[in-house]
Order: C-alpha cells, then sequence, then structure tokens
C-alpha cells in the first residue's frame, strides 16, 4: 500500500485484500476495460487510487445485485452515469432485499412452530412469502419494461390477483409453466408448426396460464405480450434457455391464434 499525502494507492495485491475479491478478477477486470489501475509504477506494478477504489466499490455492488459485468461496464462508463444516484437506487435495492428476506425467514418460522404443533398455518400463510418473492424478482427484472406497455393500474391488478391465488390455483399455475416450456422444446427441436395442432393447444395452455394474473384476456393483448418474448432479449432467454427458437415459436402460435 502506498501514500501520497491524503491519498491512498494500492497495488493489485493489497487491492484485493482490502476489497475481498482476488488478484486475478483484478487482472480480468483491467483486461475487459472494465477497471483499470490509474497508472503502473517503474517496477511493472498496477497502482490504484481512491478513483479506482470507489469504482470497484460500485462494481461489486452491481455484482452482487446479479447484473452481468458487460452490462456493469455499459452503466458505469455511460456519460450520464451518476455515483450517488446509483448508491441511492442500491440502497432502495437492498431495502427489497431486506423485505423480502424478513418474509420469508417469518414464513419459515411459522412453518417450523406449526411442525411443532405450537400454531395452525393457513394455506395462504405457507406460500405468502414464496409470492412475494416471485413478484419481487419479476419487479426487477421486467417492472419497468411491464409497466411501460401495459401502466402501473394493470400491474397493480395483476399482482394482487396473483397474491390472491388459493395454493391449488398457485400449483396448477407452476405447473402450466413447466408443461408450456417443456412443449415449446419439444416443438421446436421436432421442427412443429406453429400454426398446426401442437401450436394451438400450447397457446391455449399460455391463455390458461396468463388468466392466472390477467384480470382480463384479449388475444391482442396475448399476441402483444408474445411480441415482447421476442424483441426483449431477456425474455427471449427464458424460453430459449434449453432450446433456441422457443419464443419465436410462441409469438407465432399467438399469432396464428389471433388471426383465428
Amino acid at each position: 500500500m502506498l501514500s501520497g499525502g491524503n491519498a491512498m494507492e494500492y497495488t493489485v495485491k493489497k487491492l484485493a485484500r482490502l476489497a475481498g475479491v482476488s488478484a486475478r478478477t483484478l487482472r480480468y477486470y483491467d483486461q475487459i476495460g472494465l477497471l483499470s489501475p490509474s497508472r503502473v509504477s517503474s517496477s511493472g506494478y498496477r497502482i490504484y487510487g481512491q478513483a479506482e477504489v470507489d469504482k470497484l466499490q460500485q462494481i461489486l455492488f452491481y455484482r452482487e445485485l446479479g447484473i452481468k459485468l458487460e452490462e456493469i461496464k455499459k452503466i458505469i462508463s455511460d456519460p450520464d452515469y451518476d455515483e450517488l444516484s446509483a448508491l441511492e437506487e442500491y440502497r432502495e435495492e437492498l431495502k427489497c432485499w431486506q423485505e423480502r428476506l424478513s418474509l420469508l425467514i417469518r414464513t419459515v418460522e411459522k412453518t417450523i412452530e406449526a411442525r411443532k404443533g405450537m400454531m395452525t398455518m393457513s394455506d395462504n400463510e405457507k406460500f405468502e412469502g414464496l409470492k412475494k418473492e416471485l413478484l419481487a424478482e419479476n419487479e426487477r427484472k421486467y417492472g419497468k419494461e411491464i409497466r411501460e406497455k401495459y401502466g402501473e393500474k394493470t400491474v397493480k391488478e395483476s399482482n394482487e390477483k396473483f397474491m390472491n391465488l388459493t395454493p391449488e390455483e398457485y400449483k396448477r399455475m407452476q405447473e402450466l409453466a413447466e408443461k408450456i416450456n417443456t412443449m415449446l422444446e419439444q416443438a421446436v427441436r421436432e421442427g412443429a408448426d406453429p400454426a398446426g395442432e401442437t401450436g394451438r393447444e400450447i397457446i391455449a395452455l399460455h391463455k390458461e396460464w396468463l388468466g392466472f394474473t390477467w384480470t382480463e384476456y384479449s388475444p391482442e393483448a396475448h399476441l402483444g405480450l408474445t411480441q415482447m418474448y421476442v424483441d426483449d432479449a431477456r425474455f427471449t432467454a427464458y424460453y430459449d434457455q434449453n432450446v433456441p427458437g422457443c419464443a419465436a415459436f410462441l409469438h407465432k402460435a399467438a399469432q396464428n391464434w389471433l388471426e383465428r
């Protein structure tokens, strides 16, 4: 560790120890242009200053949120990037995590007490924490896009409907999601026609699945949703995670559904 006046400087080894990461990680960050040292000493050592220390803290914050390195690079290299605003947003994310974890902990504690015969736990209570966790995760990933497409009121009503699902409805919804994905993958592997019987069966199941959260249904809205599955890389990645082309198949099936 070096000192120049009041500013501290660190070698790779010292900064790695300070931040709790490996020296290899810092060298990789330098390699991909995510975090480069402020200078290289006459002896060939990478030297990091206060600006790099602060930047590394931001990078590790984003990593904790599960954001990929290439996305972090885009965020912090943006000319409009505001560190203070980013910290405030991170604080809000942590508060949401805290609330979600607290709810899950309470649910687990109630379950333990119920198993010991100390209390009675309703079926809704058993799934409340898990359903809120799913909503929070969905909000983190897609909240902005969903609200822009459908509006705050629609999203709020959809979330309320989901939270009010009975245990049987919740189980059916989870089973449907799994069945839809399995059928999509098989249909794409086999080169099935989205306009054929398999496509119609899949889109009918998808319509039923939507019914657990949508307050009203129209084929046009259904088509618009599947269009987003194709246009948004994150939705595409979800459906195409095992077999590429599933999102596109679902969208084409929805097009045929609307035409019929």
